[in-house]
């Protein structure tokens, strides 16, 4: 039996519904991702499987005590007080007994201050705040809307383990691909108000929904040209008011019913950079730049030259200073915070002309229309040296001309995210500095941005923590890390500030380049010897159990991934999901035991590999 089902849910707005007679249904041990382009109503979708709003007709059916919890995709205005507060339930506390402990469990885990002031932290940190309380309780179901928002690498790395080990069902959005490709396995489109559901990975959805729009195109092509076909007859004439001549103009009347019912796809976002005259060879160069606010340092000594064309993707944990570092390199000499406090300097280089997106889509005006965000009050905007009328430029980026008048406030995040595209794109550019660009955006649009960015001339600099993104983007690496370059010592403690290391390629060349701490220096003998180490002790050598064990586990775990893939099969075969809900949920959990089995088989394989050795 399903956790929790859709059954023939419409919900909508004005206009096409954003939900139309909808069915859904979630089983235990699922990991679903929903996909869909910016305000298809994903997040309308969520906060219906949460119970926050009911539908316009139809039904949301819960299993008996049934717990949903969600993290939305905008952090709440009204939430304040200490993080332990806003973690831990209140009124529920009663139902929940043991709930302040898991809190205080949680909370360790995710590195949170509990007494720390909810509004002084940073975007990520909050997010860190809103998926502890979302995960407070061991709910039933998580629904996670853009969990990796503002979250730094690392802490996604950490979120992916955590949810793979303790979440037995969840449903999440996300526009991370390798996030996505992790988690689900399984995937549901929401697309024109209907819902697709795919049985399979990612890689597989893509090749499967191609082939289904493939498909879907032939039809409407065939509808098309036999309502073309019969109108071209009827305007000839019925010649005689025959029983098959009714009969046909009630099929025709059928035709043009089904043709205007029909909801054609969205277009594609129509990005395009403008590209002011090219900039010096040197675009940016710093000199010993160290930087902090009063005893706390974030920056030392950072010395670089940026060239003509470079791509640089900038990495660091939540709160290390990417943000004021670009503010550094764009603005030198602009006044800041008087306990704010640098040495050192930075040099532009000749014609720069910089388009800048900042991470809190600040720049955008809340109240102004979106056209007037774009245009200041014309009704025409230069691109590419033609004149283009705003109305147009916005359809551009998916805003059709009745919501051209409409505030930004009324914009869902990945809206914002396409609006402030446009404004960004609209004025030339020779310098392309981007903050967390990929948050909320959707996959297709984040993919045509990664191609006008490949193929732009300038120069990049790019803060973010989507790894697929940065490895199609940059061509190098700025990382924030607690050791100067090529050294693992001394290793800075949080607070004594961060050096800031150059490495070539994308995320995964980084990933294999950086440095980790060193182990803990051996211990020394006593004092008024010599000095000297300590040798580790000698690995055991196996015994004859151990022996016997290693010699069998080549085949159990040939069993086991003979047996996962039987498994897979099954589950692949659309008539699979036929069954009944138990039977499918217990093959389910069969394969999630097989996939751990195989885990635990590997690393006890490697370890008594690794003592049979000679000399082990």
């Amino acid at each position: 039996m399903a956790l929790l089902s859709l059954r023939n849910v419409t919900v909508g707005y004005g206009g096409h519904p954003l939900l139309d007679d909808v069915e859904l249904h979630i089983e235990r041990g699922d990991r679903i991702c929903l996909l869909g382009i910016n305000g298809a109503g994903k997040s309308t979708l969520l906060r219906l499987l949460a119970g926050e709003s009911r539908p316009d007709t139809g039904q949301v059916i819960h299993s008996a005590s049934l717990r949903v919890s969600r993290l939305p995709q905008q952090v709440p205005s009204h939430l304040e007080g200490p993080v332990r507060d806003i973690v831990r339930p209140g009124d529920d506390s009663e139902n929940l007994p043991n709930a302040h402990l898991e809190a205080e469990q949680i909370l360790t885990r995710l590195q949170l201050d509990p007494d720390a002031s909810f509004a002084t932290l940073s975007g990520g940190t909050r997010r860190r705040v809103l998926l502890a309380r979302a995960l407070i309780g061991n709910p039933d179901i998580v629904l996670l809307d853009e969990p990796t928002n503002h979250l730094d690498i690392d802490s996604v790395a950490w979120l992916e383990e955590f949810l793979l080990r303790t979440c037995r069902t969840f449903l999440f959005v996300t526009h991370d691909r390798s996030f996505l490709r992790r988690l689900a396995s399984r995937v549901i489109e929401l697309d024109r108000g209907r819902l697709s559901d795919w049985h399979c990975d990612y890689d597989t959805f893509l090749r499967r929904k191609e082939e289904s729009l493939h498909d879907e195109l032939r039809q409407q092509e065939a509808l098309d040209k036999r309502l073309a076909k019969e109108e071209a007859w009827r305007r000839q004439g019925v010649r005689a008011r025959t029983v098959r001549n009714q009969g046909r103009l009630r099929a025709l009347e059928a035709l043009r019913v089904e043709r205007r019912q029909r909801r054609e796809r969205s277009g594609a976002v129509n990005l395009s950079i403008q590209e002011a005259d090219r900039t010096g060879q040197i675009v940016l160069k710093t000199q010993h730049i160290t930087c902090g606010f009063g005893d706390q340092s974030l920056i030392r000594d950072f010395t670089t030259v940026i060239m003509r064309g470079d791509r640089v993707g900038i990495l660091g944990p939540n709160g290390c200073g990417k943000t004021t570092l670009l503010r550094l390199l764009l603005e030198p000499e602009a006044p800041v915070d008087g306990s704010f406090h640098r040495t050192g300097t930075v040099s532009h280089g000749t014609n720069l002309q910089i388009a800048y997106a900042d991470q809190l889509r600040a720049r955008l005006e809340e109240n102004l229309s979106l056209a007037d965000n774009i245009a200041n009050g014309r009704e025409f905007v230069m691109i590419n040296g033609l004149r283009r009328h705003i109305i147009g430029y916005l359809g551009d980026f998916l805003f059709p001309p009745d919501r051209a008048r409409q505030p930004v406030s009324s914009l869902s995040g990945g809206e914002r995210n396409r609006l402030l595209l446009a404004r960004l794109f609209a004025q030339p550019s020779n310098l392309l500095v981007l903050d967390e660009p990929t948050n909320d955006l959707d996959l297709d649009t984040l993919e045509l941005l990664e191609e006008q960015l490949a193929a732009y001339t300038g120069t990049v600099l790019v803060v973010s923590h989507d790894r697929a993104f940065l490895n199609n983007v940059v061509t190098g690496i700025l990382a924030f890390e607690p050791h100067p370059p090529g050294r693992s010592d001394p290793w800075l403690e949080p607070g004594q500030g961060w050096y800031i290391n150059e490495y070539a390629g994308g995320y995964d060349d980084w990933a294999r380049s950086r440095l980790r701490p060193l182990a803990p220096a051996p211990v020394s003998v006593s004092t008024r010897a010599p000095a000297r180490t300590v040798a580790p002790p000698a690995r055991k050598r196996l015994n004859e159990r151990e022996r016997r064990e290693l010699a069998v586990l080549p085949g159990r775990i040939e069993a086991l991934e003979e047996e996962q893939a039987q498994w897979q099969g099954r589950m692949a075969d659309p008539s699979f999901y036929r069954q009944s809900g138990d039977s499918i949920a217990r093959a389910r959990e069969r394969s999630a035991e097989i996939a751990t089995e195989l885990e635990a088989a590997y690393r006890r394989w490697e370890e008594l590999e690794a003592r049979g050795e000679p000399g082990g």
